[in-house]
């Protein structure tokens, strides 16, 4: 017997989308001088954010962008039923160390890159199965204190190659409801972790990419459409090498995707004025774009229905040191202005 919610293998439909009611964006000062910086909510004067370690810095961009997001709903934190947040530093630190400061019913959550989508996801099953009204999604990271975790200190001033990507410092947060006014999640389609055999933590891009056209193929599958149908098909983070790669490995599937698909790697940052080599990565980057531009771009009619795909690699340092390949997963989110 199959789940009256799912169509196809790997996707849902919701009875009764829940509503983007609100969302909220905190970013460093580099992400600030980007090509986006007008649609960010707050930028930062400098990496530190007032703090004493930069750890610290990336928990308080995520405390202020969900602290936001509840203050654009006119809600108080006692209004949330459930918190849903997630980082890329080892035991989520900042989302659980800003869940004790915020004291909301939280669940962390791990999907790397892809936890901005995969916790939109969630928190829409959650909502359209009647166990929540108000949900805040959010999701951080920084870049140094990715360096520091996953390659090296930004303090050795190692030379990065060409496919490395820089880690977006920002946070992003979103609120969830039954009803109101804004875009609809309507769909989600949930990632298979795919391994490309990358071993390399400086190529994140081509590890990636293959988990995000699998996640995108099986949407058009499940759902009986085609790229035509969206007016975006959007990932997360592949940046300039990923993409490349996912366009040429969906045109290989007969999907053309050349007049509509982007990234938010490639979005956020002027590579060439900003020096940012294959483009920009971190649990920050589709959220903060997701909630800056993108939302600007439902609100003043630009986006109708667009296909989101959150992108992540799953590696640690440790897998990384055994030798381990580096698996990816990309987490799919249809979100329409209906």
């Amino acid at each position: 017997m199959s789940a009256p919610k799912r169509i196809g293998k790997s996707t849902v439909q919701f009875s009764n989308p829940p509503v983007i009611v609100a969302t909220a964006s905190v970013v460093g000062p580099k992400e600030g001088e980007g090509p986006l910086g007008k649609t960010f909510d707050m930028v930062t004067q400098d990496s530190y954010f007032g703090q004493e370690s930069w750890e610290k810095a990336e928990r308080k961009m995520l405390e202020e962008a969900v602290k936001m997001v509840i203050n654009k709903a006119r809600l108080k934190p006692q209004d949330i039923d459930v918190f849903l947040a997630g980082d890329l530093l080892n035991q989520t630190i900042s989302a659980n160390y800003a869940a004790r400061t915020l004291g909301i019913p939280f669940l962390g959550l791990y999907g790397a890159c892809s936890t901005m989508y995969e916790s939109m996801a969630i928190a829409s099953m959650i909502i359209d199965g009647g166990f929540a009204h108000h949900v805040v999604t959010a999701v951080s990271s920084h870049y140094d204190t990715a360096e520091r975790q996953y390659r090296f200190p930004t303090e050795q001033g190692v030379q990065r190659p060409q496919t490395a990507q820089w880690t977006v410092s920002g946070a992003a947060a979103v609120l969830l409801a039954p009803a109101g006014n804004g875009p609809r999640i309507t769909h989600a389609t949930i990632g298979k972790v795919v391994d490309a055999g990358i071993k390399d933590p400086n190529d994140m891009g081509s590890a990636m990419a293959p988990a995000a056209v699998d996640t995108i193929v099986r949407n058009f599958q499940d759902t009986g459409r085609s790229p035509v149908d969206y007016d975006l098909i959007v990932t997360g983070d592949l940046g300039k090498v990923g993409h490349t790669i996912a366009t040429k490995l969906l045109q290989q599937q007969q999907y053309d995707v050349s007049n509509n698909y982007n990234d938010c790697g490639i979005m956020i940052y002027d590579h060439e004025r900003q020096d940012t080599h294959a483009g920009g990565s971190g649990c920050a980057c589709s959220g903060v774009v997701f909630a800056g531009h993108l939302m600007g771009q439902f609100n003043n009619g630009k986006i109708k229905r667009m296909l989101g795909v959150g992108t992540g690699a799953l590696l640690s340092p440790t897998a990384i040191q055994q030798g381990e390949s580096i698996p990816g997963i990309g987490h799919g989110v249809v979100i329409e202005m209906l």
